[in-house]
């Protein structure tokens, strides 16, 4: 805010320098904008900027600035519908259960009936699984965005970019039509930047992602069988488990947070950006309870309860059958995971656990 009014406190400064009282009044003047500086510049020699900087003659009915009120057609939204049917879990908390098909013309599906929600019961939300919606078809970009908690979107078919940005405490899974005759695990399910800046919530995809799967996610715990280029890209927080390949750049900028890579071709150590990260393996509870003190375990608890739930989830809500495997053989699959951890993620963790030592003694 304070930023904000010195940008303020300048900008007028600068206006009554001109002469000017209003912002309105500055669109169009062309004449008071100083070229000197810039056309000057040996980089803009020989250029002619005198079209770009000139004021067109249009009709005073035309406008050229912000006149009328834009039409996003929300009246058009699915959540309509979903609103409409959720009803009762809204106003009294009722359990229910929602099928409807989805088209890629379907954006933002989830995100104005998580304002309904958040707007009654704030980021607690509903119980778990309270609006349980289960749909069809191909979902347009930014499916469960901004997702409260109490919401579940349970996807068979695919989405396009932008899956659950920015959610907030709902679960989304996502798994191929059971027409589908190819290999989940080889081919995409979800598009690009999928989880962008989630902060809590659970992601479960049976099948590959785009890329900068999870950037920015500082909070959110998610299944994927394969993911692209910049995965993990600037992850601050949450949990992310691969069951599959990863493009080049993985975990780059990654400074919270911690994945779990299925690597059992042992190519993550070429294809990750190791500036920030170092590689461990996933350990059993005794082997941790020897090798490590407790109080510096990832949140307090051991790496391979943490990895093994997510997967038995993964294959609960998905069907997964890559996850059923593992599962079946798991003190054999196991020791192919490579735990990604954080440099400054392990340095906090480090003084946190030496505060509370401090601290009880």
């Amino acid at each position: 805010m304070n930023y904000f009014f010195f940008v303020a406190e300048e900008a007028r400064e600068l206006m009554a320098q001109l002469g000017i009282r209003r912002f309105s009044d500055l669109i169009g003047r062309v004449d008071l904008l100083d070229m000197r500086k810039g056309v000057a510049h040996w980089k803009a020699q020989g250029l002619d900027f005198s079209r770009i900087f000139t004021a067109p003659q249009v009709p005073a009915e035309v406008a050229r600035s912000h006149a009328e009120r834009q039409d996003h057609g929300l009246d058009k939204a699915l959540d309509n519908r979903l609103i409409e049917l959720a009803t009762p879990a809204i106003e009294r908390k009722e359990p229910v259960r929602i099928e409807v098909p989805v088209r890629n013309v379907n954006r933002t599906v989830g995100t104005m009936l998580s304002w309904h929600v958040a707007s009654r019961y704030g980021h607690d939300g509903l119980a778990p699984d309270t609006i349980h919606i289960r749909l069809a078809g191909s979902a347009g970009q930014s499916f469960g965005a901004f997702l409260a908690r109490g919401i579940t979107l349970d996807l068979i078919g695919e989405t396009n970019d932008y899956c659950g940005k920015g959610l907030s405490g709902g679960r989304i899974s996502v798994q191929p039509s059971p027409k589908f005759r190819g290999e989940p695990g080889e081919n995409i399910v979800t598009g690009n930047v999928v989880l962008y800046g989630a902060i809590a919530g659970e992601a479960y995809f049976r099948g590959v992602a785009g890329e900068r799967f999870a950037v920015r996610n500082s909070g959110a715990h998610a299944v994927v069988e394969g993911v692209g280029d910049h995965g993990c890209e600037y992850m601050t927080g949450g949990t992310v488990v691969v069951l599959g390949l990863t493009g080049r750049n993985f975990a780059a900028g990654m400074s919270g947070g911690i994945a779990y890579v299925y690597d059992v071709d042992g190519e993550l150590a070429r294809l990750c950006n190791m500036a920030m990260v170092d590689f461990e393996p996933v350990l059993s509870e005794s082997e941790q309870q020897a090798k490590i003190p407790r109080d510096l375990w990832h949140q307090g608890q051991c790496d391979e309860p943490i990895l093994r739930g997510l997967i038995e989830r993964h294959a609960r809500y998905t069907g997964s059958s890559r996850a059923h495997r593992i599962l079946e053989d798991w003190p054999e699959q196991r020791v192919h995971f490579v735990k990604v951890f954080p440099k400054e993620y392990r340095r906090a963790l480090g003084e946190l656990a030496a505060a509370h030592r401090k601290a009880a003694a």
